[in-house]
C-alpha cells in the first residue's frame, strides 16, 4: 500500500522513549502531508477520536489506563471502523491470537520491526479493515436479502448438517438458526410423501452426491417441529468450493398451501361448470364412458336424462340474469338430491342440464327418477324476493337399447326431450327410435324458418267473429299460415312451437301485428267495416323488452286506431310476474287496445286477475265447445265462463264452433259471439273482403 494514503496517524503510547523511536521511524517513511497524533492514555484517545478522523490508530498495551484486551475493546468502541495495529512488548502466540480475536488488524512486537516493517503493517492493515468493512456490508446484504424474501432457505455443510436457516425457514420448520445448528438436516427438516406418509430420501445429500441442481417430488409435506404438517415445493443446489467441488447444499422451499389449492381449483374449474359447481360436458362425457365400460360387469343397463328447463328464457329476461343464475344454482341443487352418489348431473349449458344414472336394474327405476326430478324442480324456487315456478321436460335415452356411446346417448335424450316438450311439457318421453325421423324434420323446420320471413312465406288468414244476436261480423282473427317452397303447407302446430323454441317469434311476431294492422288499414280506407282485428300474442313476445313500443310504433305506422286492435293473450302469460303484466296490460288500455284472454278455462284460471286487469274479453277454448252435446262437464263449465264474463261486464267468444247444435246452445246460454268452421274457414284477405262486402258467405242464424 502507498504510503501517501495513510493521511492521519493516532498514536497511544505511554512510553515516551518508545513514541520517540516511532516518531523517528514514521518521519523515515511518510510524506510531509501525513499527520501524526500522539496521546499517552486511553481517555487521551477516546477525547480525541470523538472529534477527530484518522487513518490508523497504533496501540499501545500498557497504557496506564487500559491494559490488554481491555485496550483493544475501548478502542473499538470508540472508533469501530477505524484499522488498529496492536504494539506489544512481549513475544506471546496466546495473546497474538487473541489480539485479532478482539479486531486488532495486526500486532508488532516492540525491538523487533523497523521502519519499513511499520510501514507495511500499517498498509495491510488498512487493506484487511477495508476488505473485513466489505465483507461484513456483503454478508449483511445477503443476510437481510435472505430475511426478506418469501421462499425459506436453509444451508448445510458437506456432512449434511444445519449451518443457516433463515426467518421464513425458522417459521416453516420451527427451529431457529441456532438451535438448528450443526443438527443433521433430517432432524429439522423432515419431509414425507403425502400420500405414501413414507419418509423422503435427504435431498441436501442427493444433491451433493450428485452434484448438481435436485428437486424434491411433488406431493411432499413439512412436518414441523410442532408435528404439524406444510405441502412444500423445493429447489435443492450444491455449494461449490473454488475447486468446484461440493462444500454443502443449499435449499429453498415454500409453503404449496395455497399454490396446490389454486391447482385444484383450476383443475376443478376445466371440469365443472362455473355457475352451479356441477360436471361439465367433458367431465359428463368421461363419466358416461367409464359407465359404459363398467356396464356389462354390473347391470348391463345406464340411463342418461336430457332436462331443459321450460320458460326459463322467459324468466331469465324478465327478472334479469342475476335471478336467472340464482335459479339455475337452485336447480342444480334441487337435482342432486334427486339422485343416488353413483349418479352424475352435469349442466349441459344455458338452461340444460343431463343426469346420468350409472347403475340401471329396471325401467321403472329410470321413470321413477324421472318423476322425482319433475316434482323437485316444479317446487317453488324462492330467489330474492320473488317467488319462482318452473317445470322441466326430460328425455330418457338407455345403453346399450337406445345409444351404444356417449354422444349418441345424449343425442337421442335430447331427441326424446323435444318430444316431452311437444307433448306439453313438465314432462319425461323414453326414446323411440321413431322419434329421430322427427327430430331430423324439427331441424329442417327450424333452418327453414330463419329464411321464411326473408322469402316471404308467410301469410296471414282471417277468420270471422260473428255476433250471435245479428249474425253480423264483429272482427277478424289474424292466423299465420306457413308455405314451404318445397314442403308446401305447413301447419302452424307444427312450426310455431320450434319459433318459440328458438327465439324466431319474435321477428315473426313483429311481422304478423305488422301485416294485421296494414290490412285492417287497408280494408277500412276502401270501405269496408270491421270493428276489431285481433292478433295472437306469445308469452315471449309480450315479456320482450320492446314488446309495447314495438306495438305502439306499429299502430302509428299502418294508422290503424288502436281502439280497432285487439290482443289475445293465453292465461299463464298473465299469471306470471304481475306487476309488469298489469303495467303493460293498462299502458295498452290506456291507448284503447283491447285485450282477450284466449284459451281460457285450459289453465289455471283465477278471478283475481279478471278484476286486476283490464280485460276487455273472454275466449272459451274449442276443446269445451267440442263437448257440447256430450255427457260431460264440460257444458257446465262454458255456462260459468258466460256467467263470468257477464258479472264481470266482458265480452265473451266460443271458439271452434261447428255444429248447429253447439250454435243453438251458445245462443241460448246468451254468449256474445262465436268463431269457427260453422261460419267460415280462416281465408285469405281476398276472400275476407268478399265476407265482409257481402257477408253472403256468413250463414243466416237460425231463429230460435
Amino acid at each position: 500500500m502507498s504510503t501517501t494514503l495513510i493521511l492521519r496517524i493516532l498514536l497511544v503510547e505511554d512510553d515516551r522513549l518508545d513514541a520517540g523511536l516511532l516518531f523517528r521511524m514514521l518521519n523515515e517513511q511518510i510524506s510531509h502531508h501525513t499527520e501524526v497524533t500522539h496521546v499517552e492514555r486511553m481517555s487521551e484517545a477516546e477525547k480525541y477520536l470523538a472529534g477527530h478522523a484518522v487513518d490508523i490508530i497504533l496501540l499501545d498495551l500498557g497504557l496506564p489506563d487500559a491494559r490488554g484486551v481491555q485496550a483493544i475493546q475501548q478502542a473499538h468502541r470508540t472508533a469501530p471502523h477505524i484499522p488498529l495495529v496492536v504494539l506489544t512488548g512481549m513475544d506471546n502466540e496466546s495473546l497474538a491470537t487473541q489480539v485479532l480475536q478482539e479486531g486488532a488488524q495486526d500486532h508488532l512486537i516492540k525491538g523487533q520491526f523497523n521502519a519499513r516493517g511499520l510501514m507495511r503493517a500499517m498498509g495491510y492493515a488498512i487493506e484487511r479493515k477495508a476488505l473485513e468493512e466489505a465483507l461484513f456490508a456483503e454478508k449483511e446484504r445477503a443476510q437481510v436479502t435472505l430475511n426478506s424474501i418469501g421462499d425459506a432457505v436453509a444451508c448445510t455443510d458437506t456432512l449434511g448438517n444445519i449451518t443457516f436457516l433463515n426467518l421464513v425457514a425458522e417459521q416453516m420448520t420451527g427451529w431457529s438458526c441456532q438451535e438448528a445448528a450443526s443438527r443433521p438436516m433430517p432432524e429439522v427438516f423432515h419431509i414425507l410423501d403425502a400420500t405414501s406418509r413414507e419418509t423422503i430420501p435427504n435431498p441436501m445429500e442427493m444433491a451433493i452426491g450428485r452434484n448438481r441442481t435436485m428437486h424434491l417430488p411433488s406431493n411432499c409435506v413439512l412436518i414441523r417441529r410442532d408435528g404439524f404438517e406444510i405441502p412444500i415445493e423445493d429447489c435443492v443446489a450444491p455449494i461449490r468450493n473454488r475447486e468446484g467441488q461440493p462444500a454443502g447444499a443449499v435449499i429453498v422451499f415454500r409453503d404449496a398451501t395455497a399454490a396446490r389449492a389454486t391447482a385444484r381449483e383450476i383443475h376443478h374449474l376445466a371440469q365443472h361448470d362455473f355457475l352451479t359447481g356441477l360436471p361439465n360436458r367433458a367431465l359428463l362425457n368421461d363419466r358416461i364412458g367409464q359407465a359404459i365400460i363398467f356396464a356389462p360387469r354390473r347391470t348391463g343397463k345406464i340411463a342418461v336424462l336430457f332436462l331443459d328447463l321450460d320458460g326459463f328464457k322467459h324468466i331469465n329476461d324478465t327478472l334479469g340474469h342475476q335471478v336467472g343464475d340464482k335459479l339455475l344454482q337452485s336447480i342444480a341443487q334441487r337435482l342432486l338430491t334427486c339422485i343416488r352418489a353413483s349418479d352424475t348431473v352435469s349442466r349441459h349449458g344455458g338452461d340444460e342440464f343431463i343426469v346420468l344414472l350409472s347403475e340401471v336394474a329396471h325401467s321403472d327405476d329410470i321413470a321413477v327418477a324421472a318423476r322425482r326430478i319433475l316434482q323437485a324442480v316444479s317446487e317453488v324456487h324462492a330467489i330474492d324476493h320473488y317467488e319462482v315456478h318452473l317445470t322441466v321436460s326430460i328425455g330418457v335415452c338407455v345403453y346399450p337399447d337406445d345409444g351404444q356411446d356417449t354422444q349418441s346417448l345424449i343425442k337421442n335424450a335430447d331427441t326424446a326431450m323435444y318430444q316431452a316438450k311437444e307433448n306439453g311439457r313438465h314432462s319425461y318421453q323414453f326414446f323411440k327410435p321413431s322419434m329421430n325421423t322427427w327430430a331430423e324434420e324439427r331441424q329442417s323446420i327450424e333452418e327453414s324458418l330463419r329464411v321464411a320471413l326473408e322469402r316471404r312465406e308467410f301469410a296471414l288468414h282471417y277468420q270471422p267473429m260473428i255476433n250471435l244476436t245479428t249474425g253480423k261480423i264483429t272482427g277478424a282473427e289474424a292466423l299465420l299460415r306457413w308455405t314451404h317452397p318445397t314442403r308446401g303447407l305447413i301447419a302452424p302446430m307444427k312450426f310455431i312451437p320450434v319459433a318459440e323454441d328458438n327465439g324466431l317469434i319474435l321477428p315473426i311476431g313483429v311481422w304478423v301485428l305488422r301485416e294485421a294492422c296494414r290490412q285492417a288499414r287497408a280494408w277500412m280506407d276502401s270501405g269496408l267495416s270491421l270493428p276489431t282485428m285481433a292478433v295472437n300474442v306469445s308469452g315471449l313476445e309480450f315479456r320482450n323488452e320492446s314488446f309495447l313500443e314495438g306495438v305502439f310504433a306499429i299502430l302509428e305506422d299502418t294508422g290503424l286506431d288502436p281502439r280497432s286492435l285487439e290482443l289475445e293473450l293465453n292465461e299463464s302469460v298473465l299469471l306470471k310476474h304481475t306487476r309488469s303484466t298489469e303495467s303493460v296490460l293498462r299502458s295498452l288500455n290506456a291507448r284503447g287496445v283491447h285485450l282477450a284472454i284466449d284459451d281460457f278455462g285450459t289453465g289455471y284460471s283465477s278471478l283475481s286477475y279478471l278484476n286486476k286487469f283490464p280485460i276487455d274479453t273472454l275466449k272459451i277454448d274449442h276443446s269445451f265447445i267440442h263437448q257440447i252435446g256430450a255427457v260431460s262437464d264440460n257444458t257446465t263449465i262454458v255456462k260459468a265462463v258466460i256467467g263470468l264474463a257477464r258479472s264481470f261486464n266482458l265480452r265473451v267468444v266460443a271458439e271452434g264452433v261447428e255444429t248447429q247444435e253447439e250454435l243453438a246452445f251458445l245462443r241460448g246460454h246468451l254468449c256474445d259471439e262465436a268463431q269457427g268452421q260453422y261460419f267460415s274457414q280462416p281465408v285469405p284477405p281476398c276472400q275476407f273482403a268478399t265476407l265482409l262486402q257481402t257477408e253472403a258467405a256468413v250463414r243466416e242464424l237460425p231463429h230460435e
